[in-house]
């Protein structure tokens, strides 16, 4: 979508102004209007300076999610000897939980209070999170109890998502708003890349390190990392206080008074906030933000099983190979997000989400098994002949303690191969390995076009109301998505094997293109809705 108008006029400075000409048909008093509330010089660089504090904040979220991933199994094990896989499916999960309680609420925060108290706040959480993180080892019981727990504060603390894309929305015209968010999606992906990265390099202290006795804390390879980000949230803080300003333009770039602040600020265009959103419109960039994380949540999830499955690859090989397909795939998506900045410009938001879904569909359909040769089987499994079989008490069993069932007591060697404990690797045919590097490359092409296109696009049609409580709602539903998705896996693909996994994924991919398509027409500005702008590329 893009604002369709005349040529802007020159500014004193030579750059443009966001604010076009009113067209033809605008008479000698609007246009005088519309010179007196074009921004300054001044205020286009304090906006652009918060919006590059947002996507920091954007960064830091991720990189609090992804720093610790790999180590906290063996944190987990070292700290609390109870604990077992499932515990640590539930320490995964907490995050999101966390972050989905905590996004509506830092939303509504946003839309009454500057945005600074609920960023400042979020932060400062996330910051004690780590520490608490960094201290689980002190008790002397419980311990896993006090890393669940911090964990679920860091995911708390990172529902400042949604303050920071409203923000986003709320600062930027409609032309800037797609670049605006690709940047911002493309900080989380850097983020959650990076994450692992400082990880590994925080190994080179080892599992003992340092300890400081008078603070009762280790610095080894499992704290420096939490300790790292609480320092890198402490900047942004201080970022925050001595940068961030409140700043609202509305769809056509002009200088609005934000609600959060009592700066300065033009009154005369609160009229542009008049009308109703279109609530189907946004129920149902909810549902497609909610397939779009969930398919990629499988994808996620799905990688190191599947490979086990079909490669006879050990657990660390799955771990290894796919960690390096994940980060290729991260900087795919990060290329992907600085494209789709210059092809929306031509084919507008709707198209290029209708083309990442059916990217998606494409991907997910080339995992479907279609050869005749089967995958190795773990015969050490079989005891008298006899074939397992998968009882009803077993399919509640999550997806992260199935390995444990995989492993005898009297095996010392890792058995490899697809475990004949599920039924489906006697009769499935294998995903060849050229299949599954395809099906990665196509669905990380997709999914970062679709992330976008749909923040672009709610963000579009709430238009210039407070965009907080909707977008935690939004990031909400994403962060569902991250909870079923292990959940699909466990249940799914565990006991009915890739065919159905990926059969079941398909179908809710191409019902959501059917939904795109029934409600195509109603994903426009809110600005183009009601004629105050018209409409190009969409």
């Amino acid at each position: 979508m893009a604002a369709a108008g005349s040529a802007p006029e020159e500014r004193p400075d030579g750059r443009e102004p966001l604010l076009g000409s009113a067209g033809a048909a605008a008479d000698e008093e609007e246009e005088e209007e519309s010179r007196d509330v074009v921004e300054s010089q001044e205020h286009y660089k304090s906006r652009w300076r918060s919006i590059w504090i947002m996507y920091l904040t954007m960064f830091l979220s991720s990189v609090g999610f992804s720093i610790v991933i790999m180590s906290v199994w063996p944190y987990l094990q070292k700290i609390d000897p109870t604990a077992d896989a499932s515990f640590l499916g539930w320490i995964i999960a907490s995050y999101s939980i966390g972050q989905m309680v905590a996004s509506p609420l830092f939303g509504l925060w946003s839309n009454y209070r500057p945005r600074r108290e609920p960023l400042v706040i979020s932060t400062a959480i996330s910051v004690a999170a780590n520490c608490l993180y960094a201290y689980v080892h002190v008790p002397h019981a419980h311990n896993k109890y006090y890393m669940l727990t911090a964990r679920a504060l860091v995911g708390f603390g990172a529902g400042n998502v949604a303050v920071v894309r409203s923000y986003i929305a709320g600062a930027t015209s409609l032309t800037e708003r797609t670049s605006a968010m690709a940047n911002t999606s493309a900080c989380q992906a850097v983020g959650f890349i990076l994450g692992p990265v400082f990880q590994t390099c925080f190994t080179l202290i080892g599992e003992e390190g340092v300890t400081w006795k008078f603070l009762c804390l280790q610095l080894n390879m499992y704290t420096t990392p939490v300790l790292f980000g609480a320092l890198l949230g402490v900047i942004n803080i201080i970022l925050i206080f001595a940068i961030f300003r409140e700043h609202r333009v509305d769809d056509m770039g002009r200088q609005c008074k934000s609600i959060n602040s009592d700066g300065e600020g033009s009154d005369i265009l609160d009229q542009n906030t008049e009308g109703s959103i279109d609530h189907v419109a946004v129920v149902a960039l909810n549902v497609l933000f909610f397939v779009i994380l969930f398919v990629f949540a499988v994808f996620e999830t799905i990688a190191t099983p599947l490979t086990m499955d079909m490669y006879s690859w050990t657990r660390k090989e799955a771990v290894f190979y796919n960690g390096i397909i994940l980060s290729v795939i991260g900087i795919e998506s990060v290329i992907v997000f600085m494209v789709v900045k210059t092809l929306s410009k031509k084919t507008g938001e709707r198209a290029i989400l209708h083309a990442g879904l059916l990217i998606v569909l494409v991907g997910f359909f080339i995992l479907l098994p279609w050869g005749k040769k089967l995958p190795n089987i773990q015969w050490q499994e079989i005891k008298n002949n006899s074939i397992p079989r998968t009882a009803p008490s077993e399919m509640l069993a999550p997806f992260w303690s199935l390995p444990e069932l995989q492993l005898p007591s009297n095996h010392t060697a890792e058995p490899v191969g697809c475990p004949v404990t599920q039924s489906w690797c006697l009769n499935t045919p294998m995903i060849y390995l050229a299949q599954y590097i395809s099906s990665d490359v196509l669905i990380g092409l997709g999914y970062p076009v679709c992330n976008v296109m749909s923040y672009t696009l709610y963000s579009k049609v709430l238009g210039p109301k407070p965009q907080g409580v909707y977008m935690g709602w939004l990031t909400a539903s994403g962060s569902g998505a991250r909870i079923l998705g292990p959940v699909f896996v466990s249940q799914i693909y565990t006991h009915l094997g890739p065919r159905w996994a990926f059969s079941l994924i398909c179908g809710v991919v191409v019902v959501s293109l059917l939904l795109l398509e029934i409600v195509y027409k109603r994903l426009i500005a809110f600005s183009v809705r009601y004629g105050r702008m018209q409409e190009e590329n969409c």
